[in-house]
């Protein structure tokens, strides 16, 4: 089933509708999560904005994060074909990369609201991917969050390099929000950090776009281990 825009943002130029993607408006609740920076930040191994800097590259340059944004433009092919088999197979796939169920649930949490917000504005993902129908016995799959991203890519007409900048932006800002209020920083220190990080950020979102995500691995241990370590926290101030 093919799915036609609204006219008004087929009408809109792509880099303005991307900019509300990354918005902090965007009603996905990213702000809830910290992604294992919290263990980090009690166990005492982030305590300024250096390490924090460090902590960042290292997951631009080797994390999960880079392999989901790897799949962001097969993602985006296999929607304009109708392939939907395709796209929940790899949307699985990159759902069983991810070690800590907190940080599953947070993918399906934010997948599942950015694809509702996309349906409420006029963009209802198609039969076939598994959005509809549902029953309380066999509720609807929907799509985990890189995939959902890339659903709304393609819905708003975002070239893949487009988004899979702003992929990797929106996720630095997230988590340098949450190390504001965590390690914490100051929010012009955050700011300097995201600055510093732009150099980085532009390199790997060019080399990932043309990667196969299948030819990638994650060499997120450290992310890993923090991200299992969240339940086991005895005060929380995020989700994950």
């Amino acid at each position: 089933m093919r799915t036609e825009p609204p006219a008004p943002a087929g009408t809109a130029p792509a880099r303005l509708l991307l900019f509300q993607l990354v918005s902090p408006a965007l009603p996905v609740g990213a702000f809830s999560y910290s992604e294992g920076l919290e263990v980090l930040v009690q166990q005492g191994r982030i305590s300024s904005a250096e390490a924090l800097h460090s902590w960042l590259a290292a997951e631009l340059q080797r994390g999960a994060l880079c392999v989901e944004a790897a799949a962001l433009a097969p993602l985006q092919q296999a929607m304009a074909a109708e392939q939907w088999n395709a796209v929940l197979d790899l949307d699985g796939w990159l759902l069983a990369l991810r070690e800590a169920p907190e940080v599953r649930a947070q993918q399906r949490q934010m997948g599942r609201s950015l694809t509702q917000l996309l349906g409420e504005l006029g963009w209802r993902l198609p039969t076939d991917a598994g959005q509809e129908p549902a029953t309380p016995a066999t509720p609807a799959r929907g799509l985990a969050w890189p995939a959902a991203w890339a659903w709304a890519g393609h819905c708003l007409g975002v070239p893949s390099t487009d988004l899979v900048q702003a992929y990797l932006y929106a996720w630095v800002a997230s988590q340098i929000s949450a190390a504001v209020r965590l390690v914490p920083i100051g929010p012009t220190q955050g700011q300097g950090l995201q600055l510093r990080l732009a150099p980085l950020l532009a390199q790997r979102a060019a080399e990932l776009e043309h990667t196969d995500p299948r030819t990638l691995w994650s060499g997120g241990v450290g992310a890993g281990l923090a991200q299992l370590g969240h339940t086991e926290l005895y005060s929380r101030l995020f989700r994950s």
